[in-house]
């Protein structure tokens, strides 16, 4: 996203803040016409020519380039692992944390540790935290008890 004075084409076709098309015009006059309104003039795109020019106010551009950002970034899974006999401050700590993180747009893997016959306990334990969690995010996979551990990925909403 180029703004302001880094555009080098000599013209540029400005659309104005509410939308309006203000036509193709003078660099230097979409310039002038940006700081009378106290916008930005924001390149859109520099594969036409004259290239697309929109007037933006400054946190709106600001705004506009991190979406942008964060739309194109893929995906992470984090992992976050529990114990089966976790206390009550542990387990909304957790939850907390796995809160954050879908919110943030990234999955979240559940993985409980199954000592002994703790089995069913963990799957209590995750099916809990599906139920915590519905607001923000939703499974993606079953419980998936194998062995020594049990886990679950969720996906944000």
């Amino acid at each position: 996203m180029i703004k302001n004075e880094k555009i080098k084409a000599a013209e540029v076709d400005v659309t104005g803040v509410n939308g309006e098309a203000l036509g193709i015009m003078a660099t230097g006059a979409a310039l002038k016409l940006a700081k009378e309104l106290g916008v930005d003039l924001v390149c859109t795109s520099l594969y036409s020519s004259p290239p697309p020019c929109s007037l933006i106010s400054s946190g709106k551009a600001k705004e506009a380039k991190q979406q942008e950002k964060k739309a194109s970034r893929p995906s992470k899974t984090k992992e976050i692992r529990l114990t089966a006999n976790i206390e009550e401050h542990d387990y909304e700590t957790k939850k907390n944390q796995a809160q954050r993180i879908l919110e943030g747009g990234d999955s979240v893997q559940f993985v409980v540790k199954v000592y002994g016959k703790e089995g069913t306990k963990a799957k209590e334990l995750l099916e809990e935290l599906l139920r915590d969690l519905q607001g923000t995010g939703t499974k993606k996979t079953g419980i998936q008890v194998s062995g020594k551990q049990a886990a679950v990925q969720v996906d944000p909403v």
